[in-house]
């Protein structure tokens, strides 16, 4: 059976949730009366970016996946407004210390997956995030803590400004400076160029893989003007670091040893604040969730599971 079948058969159908601020689109997977885990993806990314051997790794226990889009991504609400705001202006507010202004911030975004977990009487879950899907799910930790049985954090920040920037090339890449791509084809490029910048460099993705996540993105729907509202949203939240002071919930922080985007400080700035989290640096990792490291992901993410689920 192909890796695409095999998903597919352990997908429930998607279907529509409607919050009181948005609509999300959802997508299950694994056993539907399993312990409920929701993902929460990362800037500009689609529930789709989730890769198809995590899930079936995931679901080889007695667990119920939530995947969704968030808002201003895949097929999830896109957030009309007539707010324009200048990216390198707020980059450099943010960078300040200085909140600028943007359509919604990320405890928006957190909000919205409370709106889902409500909707879908799933009681205490266990969330996994990863990137700007870390830092919402730090968010859920701290303000809707009865809602929250564990907290996995993978590759993601404070959002501090006082945190080191991601290099050069990549900051160019996600459109802070350079000309913007005019066409599909070159906006799929620059994509497939950025995710080789951020790959894992002892754990390399092949290019064909790479080009098959990216294009299918674009096909099933591609939003360049809601990625940089989620950028503007992460902007104008500021620093995580005085809320997830108050994180009670058991922890764990995954990062890359070469993360090029965020670099391994951030980590350790999470770690550092939430008390009695628990660290895992992995040498050779980088800004993505390579098929060579799905099964050591796949175990920290069990066994604080089932760890949390056993003294219950």
């Amino acid at each position: 059976m192909s890796t695409a079948l095999a998903i597919r058969e352990l997908a429930f159908d998607e279907y529509y949730v409607d919050t009181p601020s948005v609509r999300l689109c959802v997508r299950e997977y694994g056993d539907p009366n399993g312990i409920p885990i929701v993902m929460i993806m990362g800037l500009g990314c689609q529930m789709t970016h989730w890769p198809p051997h995590l899930l079936e790794n995931l679901t080889e226990a007695p667990i119920r996946l939530i995947c969704f889009d968030n808002r201003d991504a895949g097929l999830s609400s896109t957030i009309r407004s007539n707010l324009h705001v200048n990216t390198r202006l707020a980059f450099l507010s943010h960078k300040l210390g200085v909140h600028p202004k943007a359509n919604y911030t990320l405890y928006d975004l957190a909000a919205d997956t409370s709106h889902l977990i409500d909707a879908l009487n799933l009681g205490r879950v266990h969330v996994v995030g990863v990137s700007m899907g870390g830092m919402i799910a730090q968010i859920l930790a701290s303000q809707y803590a009865s809602m929250i049985a564990s907290l996995t954090v993978i590759m993601s920040s404070t959002n501090s400004p006082k945190l080191p920037l991601p290099e050069l090339s990549l900051m160019l890449k996600l459109g802070l400076a350079g000309k913007p791509p005019k066409t599909k084809d070159e906006q799929i490029q620059r994509w497939i160029g950025f995710w080789k910048a951020i790959q894992s460099p002892r754990y390399p993705t092949r290019q064909n893989d790479i080009e098959a996540m990216v294009r299918a993105g674009f096909d099933r729907n591609y939003t360049p003007a809601g990625t940089l509202r989620q950028l503007h949203a992460i902007l104008a939240t500021g620093s995580l670091g005085p809320s997830i002071r108050r994180i009670r919930v058991p922890t764990q922080v995954i990062h890359g040893k070469h993360d090029p985007l965020l670099k391994p400080e951030c980590a350790y700035a999470i770690a550092k604040r939430i008390p009695d989290s628990k660290l895992h640096i992995i040498d050779g990792m980088g800004h993505d969730l390579p098929e060579q490291l799905s099964p050591v992901l796949t175990t920290l993410i069990h066994k604080q599971v089932t760890s949390v689920q056993g003294e219950q």
